[in-house]
């Protein structure tokens, strides 16, 4: 739900609260809201500045850094990281909480590009690849980098205890589920493997985030990255799953109901956006395949799409009770979880 100050003068309108109440409220959500992100022109600056900067150092890294040598890079690479953290430090002392986040992540995000260095300069690195490649190929001997990685983040995560310092942690569990699947079979993996090991990769980052949600919502959002990734990595090693069977597939669309339901229940839009990318990818495959010379499909379809606006109906109607009854039910970890939802 969102308060804005329309409401609040349409509140005072009627007489609920009084205007100098509803200005007073107002002026402290706005001092209260200033560390959480929202879709204003100054935090798409502080988002886009901060990924700019991230990109240069990971996805838009180019050779010309070979030529100052692992030394080179591994020392560059701790200066960088070591400017990032300072200029956190002075955003936090203004409490400016976003950009010294992005800057804080920033700084872990030059670890494997650190690591790297660090092995090319001892001579440990075990082949020709550099490291512009991280981002684009599956290697067994990106874990080093992704271990360091993981083990940084979530030391600076623990020290700054910034949301967006999760980001980096999330993208590479991702990442490492791909290495994974390449040291288990040695190199010569196959497309049905990487996708098992996406699907249960991402089942795990899920339960991951599902715990730390329920450890930590009382703080910040430190899960929202892991919902992310996790769903992202689970979802795409489903759909990536091939299957000949009906029922396999219909398996297949009740799984992304649940998703959307899990989605509407945690209020996590991602889980919402891929279930329904699911859910209409399964009825397009009903009518393209399946019933392609029904004419009865979309008119049933049709039906099926208004019952489910009415059970909307209902359950607007019977929200509150219903609610209240279920919840009544769980444990109260997840009880406590559901009601800052609200």
């Amino acid at each position: 739900m969102d308060v804005t100050k329309k409401k609040l003068e349409e509140a005072a309108a009627e007489k609920i609260i009084s205007i100098e109440q509803a200005q007073s409220l107002y002026e402290y959500l706005v001092r209260h809201s200033g560390d959480t992100p929202r879709f204003t022109f100054t935090h798409v600056l502080y988002y886009l500045g901060g990924l700019i900067a991230i990109g240069a150092m990971t996805l838009f890294m180019n050779l010309g850094w070979e030529s100052f040598g692992g030394a080179g890079v591994f020392f560059i690479s701790l200066l960088y990281a070591g400017a990032g953290l300072k200029i956190s430090n002075i955003f936090s002392e203004k409490n400016l909480i976003i950009p010294a986040g992005i800057c804080a992540t920033f700084a872990v995000c030059l670890t494997p590009l650190a690591i790297y260095g660090l092995q090319q300069w001892l001579g440990v690195w075990p082949d020709d690849s550099v490291y512009r490649e991280y981002h684009r190929y599956i290697k067994w001997h990106w874990m080093y980098m992704e271990f360091g990685t993981l083990a940084v983040g979530v030391f600076v995560a623990w020290k700054y205890k910034y949301p967006f310092l999760i980001m980096p942690v999330a993208v590479t569990l991702w990442y490492m589920t791909m290495d994974i699947a390449a040291m288990i079979s040695g190199g010569d993996y196959s497309w049905e493997l990487r996708s098992l090991v996406s699907l249960y990769a991402g089942l795990l980052m899920i339960g991951l985030a599902f715990w730390v949600d329920i450890r930590s919502h009382k703080l910040a959002d430190y899960a929202f990255w892991l919902y992310i990734f996790g769903v992202i990595a689970f979802w795409g090693g489903l759909s990536s799953q091939d299957s000949d069977s009906e029922l396999s597939k219909f398996f297949y669309f009740c799984i992304n109901l649940l998703m959307i339901l899990t989605g509407v229940m945690l209020v996590r839009r991602v889980f919402v956006v891929f279930g329904a990318l699911g859910c209409c990818g399964y009825l397009s495959y009903l009518a393209s395949d399946v019933f392609k010379d029904s004419w009865l499909f979309p008119a049933a379809l049709a039906a099926i799409g208004l019952g489910v606006i009415y059970l909307g109906v209902l359950w607007q109607k019977h929200e509150a009770f219903i609610t209240k009854r279920s919840r009544s039910l769980l444990p109260v970890p997840l009880k406590e979880l559901l009601d800052t939802k609200a």
